[in-house]
Parts: structure tokens; C-alpha cells; sequence
């Protein structure tokens, strides 16, 4: 099943970390591979390690891109994202994971780090190796929004940060 968690609200990879929580559950192997997140631990870095190779949270991104906090040239964001995907297709390749998940691809694609295509090929390789596929991030675009099988958008109603109230820890890191 190719599944699209996308939207401005918040929610997208802690719905993805809820597929995967319950695949793991039920026997399933998943690798989250992280686009955009960069090397900070999360809480959810932490606690997935409690899933040994069952549930595998893997960051490639280089930090937030275009940020004044950005100072690396934007190739380098650009190399990693392409790295994030061959390393998801080589992950399935060899057999290491069930179900995949890519956080924050629409956002990697939005920000041209990736193009249409490369996702488009990702997907065509990965159907035949993986049980799911699960992508994450605002933006995506409506051609694969009519390609997947499940679209869940997330709509921002209100939210702390436009009040000027800083990121949350155990909410949203």
C-alpha cells in the first residue's frame, strides 16, 4: 500500500510513526529515513532504538534548508536527499525492511532537493520490495496524492508556534 501523510498541520511523522509502531507490533521490520531532520536526537530516536532492527529511524538530511541558521551550501542538501533515496531503495533491495518510510520527501521535493521524477522511480522500484510505503511532508503534489492507495491531509486549525510559543518538547521533538 502506498500511503501520503501531507498537509500544513502538524501530525504527518507522528502518524507515521504510528503505522509504524503498530507494524512493529504485528512482526513487521521498518526504516524511517528522515529527508530534511537533522542530527539533533528526538524522542522518537530514542525510543526507537527500544525496537532494536524491528523499528530503525535513519537521519539524512542535513538540517533545515534556507533557514538564516542554514550555513551549508546548498549542494550539500541537495546530495544528501539523493543519498536519502538511494538508501531507502538499497535498504529494500537487500531485504532489510517491510515497510519504508520517507519523512519529510514532499518537503525535500518542494525545495527542488529532489525532482518529480526521482520520486517517481523510487516508488516504481520500491512497490514490488515493500508491504507499505509511507511518505511524509507538506506539499505533496497531486499526482501522487492520485497514484497512492490511503491520503490523510493534515489541516492546521490552530497552533502555538504563530503565538510566538517555541517548539515543545515530547510534542514536537
Amino acid at each position: 500500500m502506498f500511503i501520503i501523510f501531507t498537509g500544513n498541520g502538524k501530525g504527518k511523522t507522528t502518524a507515521a510513526i504510528g503505522q509504524a509502531l503498530r507494524a512493529v507490533g504485528n512482526g513487521a521490520r521498518v526504516l524511517m529515513v528522515q529527508f530534511i531532520k537533522g542530527p539533533w536526537e528526538s524522542g522518537e530516536d530514542k525510543s526507537s532504538r527500544s525496537f532494536g532492527a524491528h523499528f530503525r529511524i535513519v537521519k539524512m538530511g542535513k538540517g533545515f534548508v534556507g533557514l538564516p541558521s542554514d550555513k551549508l551550501p546548498r549542494h550539500e542538501h541537495e546530495k544528501a536527499a539523493q543519498a536519502a533515496l538511494s538508501y531507502a531503495l538499497s535498504e529494500l533491495m537487500r531485504g532489510a525492511c517491510d515497510i519504508i518510510i520517507l519523512d519529510e520527501v514532499w518537503v525535500a521535493l518542494t525545495l527542488k532537493l529532489i525532482s518529480k521524477k526521482d520520486v517517481s522511480d523510487f516508488i516504481d522500484a520500491a512497490k514490488p520490495l515493500a508491504a507499505h510505503i509511507i511518505m511524509t511532508g507538506r506539499g505533496c503534489p497531486k499526482e501522487f496524492v492520485a497514484e497512492a492507495d490511503l491520503v490523510t491531509e493534515m489541516k492546521e486549525v490552530k497552533h502555538p508556534f504563530n503565538a510566538g510559543v517555541a517548539a515543545a518538547k515530547n510534542v514536537e521533538f
